[in-house]
């Protein structure tokens, strides 16, 4: 089972270039598309679901060009766009039936596999509720079962943790954990955590490029013993993320600890801190440590 992106880029207008030269191998597991808002992880996610043609490049399914034979790929594929619309007036299982039917799946197959996503994403109480009802969280549950009601070989999510809370998240997490085994999970998100706890491997995209692919441990390695932490007063923290690639900041009694990718001890008073995804990634799409001015 592999999934091939092979020089794919995408074009929009003359000169607007929303993916351009992106080159991925995957296979089994979970890979994290990692990358700010606007970075071009949608419209890779749309291409890899037949939604999208490229402007140039291929991608394969187990060999086979999906734009050229989309369906090879169409009928073993789960997808959740990051704009999920629903029938307000269905209630979950409707809805659910309804699409189960779209996908090809007979009556008595549909109604296990619906019982059987409908536990998954928490919803059993309100399976029977309109949609319409239902707050922001659940209608993005009801996607995630959609995307899961054909069992599906390839599971593309785009963005799947929006508007749940912190237990729906975490729950989200395990459930994506749990499917990758034989099959191809591709989350695509711009939240760390979400990929730092499920994915096998990280690919970060930024202004349609592929920055890196990589294992997770390869990644913060690139930032080993490059992490500093110290306090600055408040009304120096701008004149210090000015001078240093900053990662994170926390308020304190005694002013903003400030987290920091540097070559070198930036500050007197900085000290070494452990190295996280977080900092990996930042220190990836801001170009890296910098120099103090």
């Amino acid at each position: 089972m592999e999934l091939t992106i092979e020089n794919v880029s995408r074009r929009f207008g003359d000169d607007h270039w929303a993916v351009r030269d992106v080159s991925l191998r995957i296979g089994p597991g979970v890979v994290g598309l990692l990358g700010p808002n606007g970075a071009g992880k949608s419209t890779l996610m749309r291409i890899l679901a037949t939604i999208t043609q490229p402007s140039s490049g291929s991608v394969t399914w187990n060999g086979v060009d999906i734009a050229k034979r989309p369906d090879e790929v169409r009928r073993v594929l789960g997808y959740l766009p990051q704009d999920f619309g629903v029938y307000p007036n269905l209630t979950a299982s409707e809805f659910l039936r309804f699409l189960a039917a779209a996908k090809g799946l007979g009556a008595r197959a549909a109604r296990a596999r619906i019982d059987q996503v409908i536990r998954l994403v928490n919803l059993a109480d309100a399976a029977n509720r309109p949609i319409g009802t239902f707050s922001g969280g659940m209608r993005q549950r009801v996607g995630i079962a959609q995307a899961l009601l054909n069992d599906p070989q390839l599971l593309i999510v785009d963005e799947p943790t929006v508007g749940l809370d912190p237990s729906e998240r975490l729950r989200f997490r395990n459930l994506l954990a749990d499917l990758a085994g034989e099959r191809i999970v591709i989350l695509s998100t711009h939240i760390v955590s979400d990929v730092e706890a499920t994915a096998t491997r990280i690919a970060l995209i930024q202004g349609g490029r592929l920055l890196r692919h990589a294992l997770p441990e390869e990644l913060l390695r690139d930032v080993a013993g490059r992490v500093w932490t110290w306090v600055v007063a408040s009304d120096e923290l701008a004149a210090t993320k000015a001078r240093f690639a900053v990662t994170a900041t926390a308020r304190r009694a005694d002013g903003v600890l400030v987290r920091v990718v540097h070559d070198g001890q930036p500050a007197p008073a900085a000290e070494p801190a452990v190295a996280t995804l977080e900092d990996a990634y930042h220190h990836a799409v801001g170009g890296g440590a910098t120099s103090a001015a």
